[in-house]
């Protein structure tokens, strides 16, 4: 084959691949993409996934700021995020809103797709996970996950719960 004639095959292959369809899920699909045991709701805003749940107000009584700053972020790094991103190549953040009962909202954080390389996913998966399992019993963890989220998101805190007299 001619210098020209395997040019103009990789442009006629470029040409048919053509770009990459960009997928969004929609409310439903990002729903069953989370477990979580309390209120989860979510809804597509452009190419950004709002969920919002509802975190017990026990947790705040009981937990304080520490609690109330952690909610969002025991629910973004997951691999209910990660597995949504794999899926929707259009999705382009997350973000996760922590509200009471009665809609007042405590937090939210907002994860942007490229922020985490593969390495530090497995480090936000693993921080997350040892927050959530040893988390009442060691509450250095749950802040642990606090300084890791703040590292890597946009967050919003509200003030009537995160800050200290």
């Amino acid at each position: 084959m001619t210098r020209l004639g395997v040019g103009l095959s990789v442009v006629v292959l470029a040409a048919a691949c053509g770009r990459p369809k960009l997928t969004l899920p929609t409310a439903k699909e990002i729903e069953a993409h989370y477990t979580y045991r309390g209120k989860l709701t979510a809804r597509m805003n452009g190419n950004l996934a709002e969920v919002t749940v509802i975190q017990p107000t026990s947790e705040i009584s009981r937990g304080g700021v520490l609690w109330a700053k952690v909610g969002p972020y025991v629910v973004l790094f997951s691999d209910d995020t990660q597995s949504l991103f794999n899926d929707y190549s259009g999705l382009a953040a997350v973000r996760v809103t922590t509200r009471l009962a009665g809609g007042r909202e405590i937090a939210s954080a907002l994860l942007r797709r490229n922020e985490l390389s593969d390495i530090l996913w497995r480090r936000s998966l693993h921080i997350a996970g040892m927050a959530r399992k040893y988390g009442t019993k060691r509450p250095a963890l749950l802040d642990d996950l606090v300084s890791w989220g703040e590292q890597h998101t946009q967050y919003k805190y509200n003030g009537q719960y995160t800050s200290t007299p």
